[in-house]
């Protein structure tokens, strides 16, 4: 049985102890992360230099700043390694609040900013963040502070279910506004499996799906966009020159990559054939470029970070520390196999990054945050 759901206050430790505590976190999951940053960095580099300097005269345009965000997000991982973890249970609500507030500020005129129809991002001077990844992470403590908090009553449907259900609802109608739909999805399996986890009656979970059901259909079909993705997934194939267009010259650079790939920087769908190569398909860059070797390599990679995930949840005996460990994971596991499975054309096109290995400053940064979140849970005594 999992104890530790009361928090009450921070218990004040020693430089030794602090330095201690530090040393107990799982280097089992630090190695893999810093072997796909550094893989992130030369793949980003080769499938984006040659837009980069069509566009903005350095091929290292990128690079460059893909390296400052990796630098900032190692940083980032100690600062989080550091700080126990039992910290985010008095900052919940300040945490929660703020990135809501942050996705209101996209729609700012002067501060938000908008690319391909989506106001998604919060420009300021040179650099842009995305709050829906920092709203993720909010998210996930929030349910972890809450479930947690609430387990002598659970299975109850108006303290188990509803309260997290309504403040999963703002996020989507905030998500929806922006529009992203993907967001919405991403965010509602994150929820429903903390839930479950959490001790939510399955009962309680399982019929609002029924009901919620046809309306996710009517807003997926509602949007002419979102319906040409979803033919499109069925037979890329009948739109070679306009919704399939990504998928085929994904699929093509798989197919080109063979055993061992075409070596890094000689392939050939990043010139210009293939949208967003450094951000969203940069996974079929690596299937061009160091082909299927390379490929299961660095799904090996992802497969121990939430195999080590999943264990430090299930054998962290605080139950809130559990909570946040369980939904950090899912939240990765769901970008990696999204983000793949588009990459592949078993998934509709949704753009997501990668994990590590994309080009994208905010989920670079937050992304290793939340490692850092993670190792200290999994080193610190419960």
């Amino acid at each position: 049985m999992k104890t530790g759901c009361k928090i009450p206050k921070i218990a004040v430790k020693g430089p030794v102890q602090v330095g201690m505590c530090a040393a107990r976190g799982d280097r089992h999951i630090l190695f893999p992360v810093l072997f796909l940053v550094g893989i992130g960095m030369v793949m980003v580099y080769s499938a984006s230099s040659a837009v980069a300097l069509t566009k903005f005269g350095s091929d290292f345009f990128f690079l460059r700043k893909q390296a400052l965000f990796a630098v900032a997000g190692i940083v980032a991982l100690v600062v989080c390694r550091h700080i126990p973890f039992k910290v985010y249970w008095h900052l919940t609500y300040p945490i929660l609040i703020l990135s809501m507030i942050l996705l209101v500020v996209v729609h700012v005129p002067g501060i938000g900013y908008k690319a391909g129809g989506a106001s998604r991002w919060i420009r300021i001077g040179a650099l842009t963040f995305q709050p829906s990844e920092f709203a993720r992470l909010a998210m996930i403590f929030f349910l972890a502070y809450s479930l947690c908090k609430k387990q002598d009553k659970i299975r109850e449907f108006s303290i188990g279910f509803v309260p997290h259900v309504l403040v999963l609802g703002i996020f989507c109608v905030l998500f929806h506004f922006q529009p992203d739909f993907g967001t919405i999805l991403i965010f509602s399996v994150i929820a429903w499996i903390m839930m479950y986890i959490g001790g939510v009656s399955l009962l309680h979970l399982a019929t609002p799906l029924i009901l919620i059901a046809p309306i996710l259909g009517y807003i997926m079909i509602n949007a002419s966009y979102r319906l040409d993705r979803i033919m499109t997934f069925w037979d890329p194939w009948q739109y070679p020159e306009d919704g399939g267009y990504q998928v085929i010259h994904s699929l093509m650079a798989f197919g080109s990559g063979g055993l061992f790939g075409a070596g890094i920087g000689q392939g050939y769908q990043k010139l210009f054939y293939l949208p967003e190569a450094h951000t969203d398909f940069i996974f079929s860059v690596v299937g061009e470029e160091i082909g299927l070797l390379g490929v299961v390599f660095i799904i090996g990679l992802y497969i121990l970070i939430i195999w080590r995930g999943l264990m430090i949840a299930k054998n962290t005996e605080n139950f809130y520390g559990s909570l946040i460990a369980a939904g950090i994971t899912i939240s990765f596991a769901l970008q990696v196999c999204i983000n793949m499975g588009v990459a592949l054309g078993l998934l509709p096109t949704k753009g997501l990054t990668l994990p590590f290995l994309s080009y994208g400053g905010t989920s670079l940064l937050l992304n290793m945050a939340a490692i850092g979140v993670l190792m200290n849970i999994g080193g610190t005594k419960n």
